[in-house]
C-alpha cells in the first residue's frame, strides 16, 4: 500500500468568492454553510484557522481534542495540527483564515503572540469585548468584498493589528513554573523548531545547536515553561505526529515509523506504548 499524506487545505485552493489573496480569507459561517450542515473529515491547513462563533453548534476538533461550540467564543488552530469540523445549519459568525506573514509583516511579536493563540485553541470573550470584536470583522470583511486584489494589502493594513489585539492578544495561562519574557520567548523558538523538525531530529543536542545553547541551558528553558525536560517535548510531539497519522491516514504501522523516521518498527511501537498504553493499532481501534 501506498502511503496516504494528511489531506492539506491551503489559501491558495480556498473555493470563496471573498478570497483577494493567498495570505488572507474572511467569510461568514452562514457563506461557509451554504444552506446546509457542514461536516469536514479530518485535515490539515498550511496557514492559521480562527472560528469567531456568535451562536450556533457543533464539534471543532484539534489533534483529537474535540470542543463542543458554544456562543461568544473563538477557536484557534495554527498550521500543520490535524482538524475536524462540524458546523450546523443556523450558526454565524465569522471564518478567519491567514498566513503568518500577513500579521507578522508589521508587528515584531506577532509570530509568538500567533503560536500562544494557536496552542489556546479556545477563548471566551465577554460580550462587549465579542461585540467589539464582530463589529470589525464585519467591516473587514465589507471592505475586502469591495476590494480589487491589487489593493488588498493598502485596504487591509489598517486592520491588521487591531485584528491581531482582539482575536490574538487573547491572555494565556502563566506557567507555574513563571517562565517569562526572554525565557518563554526561547521556550516558544524551541517548541517552534520542535514541531517542525521531529521527523528527521530527534537529539536534543541537534536543537541545543540550533539555538546557539548548551543542552543544560536549553533543559533548564524547556524545564522552566512546560515542566517537562527538552528530550520529553520532543518524544511528545513525535507521538502526537504517530496519532496524526494513524487516525488521519490509512497508512500501516511501518509506514508510520517510516514517516517519523525509525527504520526500526518494533522500536517504534515500543516508543508508542511506552507512552500511551497502546500499541499503535490498538490506539487507532480504540479512537475509531
Amino acid at each position: 500500500m501506498s502511503n496516504k499524506e494528511i489531506p492539506v487545505r491551503s489559501l491558495a485552493t480556498a473555493t470563496t468568492s471573498l478570497r483577494l489573496s493567498d495570505e488572507f480569507d474572511i467569510r461568514s459561517i452562514e457563506q461557509v454553510l451554504g444552506g446546509k450542515d457542514v461536516v469536514q473529515a479530518l485535515h490539515r491547513h498550511d496557514h492559521f484557522f480562527l472560528l469567531v462563533l456568535t451562536k450556533g453548534e457543533g464539534i471543532h476538533e484539534c489533534d483529537f481534542r474535540p470542543h463542543a461550540l458554544e456562543a461568544h467564543t473563538i477557536y484557534s488552530m495554527r498550521p500543520g495540527q490535524v482538524h475536524r469540523l462540524e458546523l450546523k445549519l443556523g450558526s454565524t459568525g465569522y471564518i478567519l483564515q491567514f498566513k503568518a506573514d500577513f500579521l507578522a509583516t508589521t508587528e515584531q511579536g506577532a509570530r509568538l503572540v500567533l503560536r500562544r493563540a494557536g496552542h489556546m485553541e479556545v477563548y471566551r470573550t465577554d460580550a462587549e469585548r465579542y461585540a467589539e470584536l464582530v463589529m470589525l470583522l464585519d467591516r473587514i470583511a465589507r471592505t475586502y468584498a469591495a476590494q480589487k486584489e491589487g489593493h488588498l494589502h493598502r485596504a487591509g493594513l489598517p486592520q491588521r493589528l487591531p485584528l491581531a489585539d482582539l482575536v490574538l492578544h487573547a491572555p494565556t495561562p502563566a506557567p507555574e513554573s513563571g517562565a517569562k519574557g526572554p525565557t518563554q520567548e526561547r521556550l516558544e523558538q524551541l517548541l517552534e523548531l520542535i514541531e517542525d523538525g521531529v521527523l528527521t531530529v530527534k537529539e536534543v543536542s541537534a536543537y541545543a545547536e540550533m539555538m546557539h545553547l548548551s543542552t543544560f541551558q536549553l533543559n533548564a528553558i524547556a524545564k522552566a515553561g512546560t515542566g517537562r525536560t527538552c528530550s520529553e517535548l520532543i518524544n511528545d510531539q513525535i507521538i502526537l505526529e504517530a496519532k496524526r497519522y494513524l487516525l488521519a491516514t490509512t497508512d500501516q504501522v511501518t509506514q508510520v515509523a517510516d514517516r517519523l523516521g525509525y527504520d526500526d518498527v518494533s522500536y517504534f511501537i515500543r516508543l508508542f506504548k511506552k507512552h500511551t498504553g497502546h500499541t499503535p493499532e490498538g490506539f487507532r481501534q480504540k479512537s475509531r
